[in-house]
């Protein structure tokens, strides 16, 4: 195990490189197409929660017995991984495979631009299907080019900033804690009858974890973009929305591409009448290609402002 002051002095020196080579080896292969890690943590997950048939319940029991299930699946991979970043043999290798599996960059970019390729061979059903993948809605009610922009926005912090935060925090282990508490989310944290009090404690804890980076990721968006019309949209219309992470990055994201998100929307056969977001310009296509590069921008100034921020870490351990 490294020393004391090995901890303090090496992750100044080494992780810049590490986060830069996780997210250059994301863009060059994507997520893994076979045996992603995500999928059998998925398939436990799954195996897990049909080990509670009174998860329909409403009572305190049955958060308590969500909360120690999140427990006995995240805290054995936490484990594993904090140890294997720590080791000098498997320190590099952990550090930079625990973040290039918890991003999602790449693949953020194929799913958008495949929803703009079908719009613009002029396929409205293939876009449709394309952007269904991308969001939790009919297939059949979905509006494609502003569907796939607050996908964009949503995702750019769910899956790319959130992962870079907390790898800038804590390594490896602090991205694998990210994308899995991120995970837990999307798969217990619905408010379903099944999942309502069940998964109260993945939905918290996801909460939780994304309240900074939602924040930070907001004020990228809004840096790079109409800065005034971001911050301002972010201030009056994020706190209408119902998540409050989502709210910050979706208002400020719009506001900075001078677009309107948000409005009705189905889900599961319903229609839900969402609050409006942004400005009052439908967005249109190349919006599409304008969000992604907002989040693409994004990351190189988050590495580059890691990369500012380690180095002065490592001259003050020096002095």
């Amino acid at each position: 195990m490294f020393s004391f002051s090995d901890y303090l002095i090496m992750p100044a020196i080494a992780m810049p490189m590490v986060a830069i080579v996780a997210v250059a080896l994301d863009f060059a292969l994507g997520e893994p197409r076979c045996f992603h890690p995500l999928v059998g943590f998925g398939f436990l997950a799954n195996k897990l929660a049909h080990f509670n048939p009174k998860a329909k319940q409403s009572s305190p029991t049955q958060r308590f017995i969500g909360l120690i299930a999140l427990l006995v699946l995240i805290l054995p991979f936490i484990i594993l991984a904090y140890w294997l970043c720590n080791q000098f043999i498997t320190f590099f290798v952990a550090n930079t495979l625990l973040l290039y599996f918890a991003i999602g960059h790449k693949s953020l970019h194929e799913h958008a631009r495949a929803v703009s390729a079908a719009l613009n061979n002029n396929d409205e059903d293939l876009a449709k299907t394309a952007a269904s993948y991308m969001v939790s809605r009919d297939s059949s009610a979905i509006e494609p080019i502003p569907a796939t922009v607050e996908s964009v926005l949503e995702n750019g912090n769910d899956g790319v900033f959130g992962a870079l935060f907390w790898f800038f925090i804590a390594g490896g282990t602090g991205a694998l804690l990210f994308r899995l508490a991120n995970t837990m989310d999307a798969m217990w944290g619905y408010k379903t009858p099944r999942f309502f009090y069940f998964g109260w404690a993945a939905a918290r804890f996801d909460d939780a974890l994304n309240y900074i980076p939602a924040r930070l990721t907001a004020l990228t968006y809004a840096l790079l973009g109409n800065t005034k019309l971001a911050l301002r949209c972010w201030k009056s219309q994020a706190p209408t929305w119902d998540s409050p992470n989502a709210g910050p990055v979706m208002s400020s994201g719009a506001g900075a591409l001078n677009v309107k998100l948000g409005g009705a929307a189905r889900y599961f056969g319903e229609w839900h009448e969402r609050p409006v977001l942004g400005a009052d310009n439908p967005p249109v296509l190349n919006d599409i290609e304008r969000a992604l590069a907002l989040v693409r921008h994004g990351v190189y100034i988050w590495l580059g402002i890691f990369s500012i921020i380690t180095l002065m870490i490592a001259s003050i351990a020096h002095a």
